[in-house]
């Protein structure tokens, strides 16, 4: 039996990493990404070059990929980074950093792979997006807008792909002990800022989360369950009982109640 060729953005640490080592294993034909493979040197699996912002550089890793493997059965939209900061405080540039990253990007591998899938009829997209995307949590508005947004052009994109034989679905994770942390951009804590305090005060909370989270592996069983299944879900989250519940309370609490629980978990 042929191998399934597998694409995952963002594959030279954290998340992508372990689900790319995880399929590898599982005898997966794998490709991983990075702005910058040659710096990778412990890879087990190949990486291509290409940044989730520039077009060309998308492109040509795709092809490479088709070049070599003939064709692309599954992406794993992967590739992403992290935010935060008082939107009054964040430069512009960097919240459109952030949604060519987090949302642009993942729209245009998925524009060059389909062509492809829906040639062969055949195809899986699974988007990693994250548990903060289903609500606005403070000092993290950029991120969880633009995995938001992927949340729901994935439910829209399904619809339109599904008569052409391919399947598209959201996994969001919550927190995880992954380099994302290091990774993120952070707005400057800035002396006598109104939002010194508070905002310092949330962000060590939130790398606290980070270093006590998850095994990433957890999200690797996750993405090969979803391989395996022949009528995927469109939404699936993993992480923390009290990460997932949240969205769970969100859906039926009153809108200023789940934000007074919020604000209390956040110390605002």
């Amino acid at each position: 039996m042929e191998k399934k060729v597998v694409l995952i953005t963002g594959g030279s640490s954290g998340i992508g990493k372990s689900v790319g080592n995880f399929l590898h294993e599982k005898g997966y034909t794998v490709y991983g990404t990075s702005r910058n493979p040659d710096r990778v040197k412990d890879s087990v699996f190949p990486l291509v070059t290409l940044d989730v912002r520039n077009a060309e550089s998308i492109t040509t890793a795709v092809t490479e990929v088709i070049k070599r493997s003939g064709h692309i059965d599954v992406l794993i939209n992967n590739a992403g980074v992290g935010i935060t900061g008082p939107l009054e405080e964040i430069p512009a540039d960097e919240i459109k950093n952030n949604f060519e990253t987090n949302l642009f990007g993942p729209i245009a591998v998925m524009k060059a792979v389909l062509p492809y899938m829906r040639t062969r009829k055949f195809g899986l997209i699974i988007n990693v997006t994250s548990i903060a995307g289903y609500m606005g949590l403070p000092y993290r508005s950029v991120y969880s807008a633009s995995k938001g947004a992927l949340e729901l052009i994935t439910e829209a994109l399904r619809m339109e792909v599904k008569s052409f034989g391919v399947t598209i679905s959201n996994i969001a994770p919550g927190d995880f002990a992954t380099n994302i942390a290091s990774g993120r951009y952070h707005a400057p804590l800035v002396k006598g800022s109104p939002y010194e305090t508070s905002y310092g005060n949330t962000l060590a909370m939130m790398d606290e989360h980070v270093d006590s989270g998850s095994n990433p592996n957890e999200m690797a069983e996750a993405i090969y369950a979803i391989m395996k299944n022949p009528n995927p879900k469109v939404h699936y989250k993993v992480g923390a009982f009290m990460q997932k519940f949240s969205i769970v309370l969100k859906r039926i609490l009153p809108d200023k109640v789940y934000e007074k629980l919020l604000m209390n978990h956040y110390k605002l």
